[in-house]
């Protein structure tokens, strides 16, 4: 959940910006922009801190290295957050940011099913999770393919 409401409070803080006079926040799509990056930077953080562990047992047995791979997701995050934050790479690292959620998702599956944690709290059950990730998903694409002004 802190995924989401890290993106909901930031776009809303950073439209505040926008009504407040920075012209460079004053539209829908570049501060959604910003707001993914801060989604995804924090969504980032954990995979070295101390969930770390229960985001490696979330990636399901048939992949080798789930370490890697949650070091690797890990990075691509911050590589698709950066991108958002680029006019001219945030179509790109909207695409990529996309895949990857639809690639993640069967971490997501495995953990529901087999009732795993995080930080501590057991993990969304499924139908949640997915409504949740399609929402992701949607704010993803919008904020890299509609053009600023598009929300105006």
């Amino acid at each position: 959940m802190a995924p989401l409401i890290g993106l909901i409070v930031s776009l809303l803080g950073f439209r505040l910006m926008g009504w407040l006079g920075w012209e460079y926040m004053n539209d829908w799509i570049i501060s959604l922009r910003f707001a993914i990056a801060v989604m995804f930077l924090l969504t980032a953080s954990a995979h070295w801190g101390k969930r770390r562990a229960e985001l490696v047992a979330m990636v399901p047995p048939r992949f080798a290295q789930p370490g890697a791979l949650v070091t690797l997701t890990g990075w691509l995050e911050i590589a698709g957050a950066v991108g958002m934050m680029i006019p001219i790479m945030a179509g790109a690292a909207s695409t990529g940011l996309a895949l990857m959620l639809l690639a993640m998702f069967p971490a997501n599956v495995y953990a529901a099913n087999n009732r795993l944690t995080l930080d501590g709290r057991a993990v969304m059950p499924l139908v949640p999770r997915t409504v949740l990730q399609v929402v992701f998903l949607a704010a993803v694409l919008a904020a890299g393919w509609f053009p600023p002004g598009a929300w105006a």
